[in-house]
């Protein structure tokens, strides 16, 4: 049950166990990928981050090793033997 809503912040009533209910909004737009979030805790506060999917392959080409990994057998000699 929500009751109140001011400049997004919801407050909300937790059961004898200790759960709330996620807003349906943020859950529909956050919650696509994965239905895990990060509960961050902190003195006095609680912090709800997403589970997202990072895709690391955007940054293999701009990845700077200072050589040529073209030929990855000639590559992995010249890493080993510096």
């Amino acid at each position: 049950m929500v009751i109140e809503m001011i400049y997004g912040i919801e407050r909300k009533k937790v059961d004898e166990q200790g759960r709330f209910v996620l807003p349906s909004d943020w859950r529909a737009a956050e919650l696509k990928e994965s239905k895990e979030v990060f509960v961050i805790k902190g003195k006095g506060y609680l912090k709800i981050v997403t589970k997202k999917k990072v895709d690391l392959t955007r940054f293999f080409d701009s990845a700077d090793l200072g050589m040529n990994i073209e030929d990855w057998d000639q590559f992995e000699r010249g890493f080993y033997e510096q």
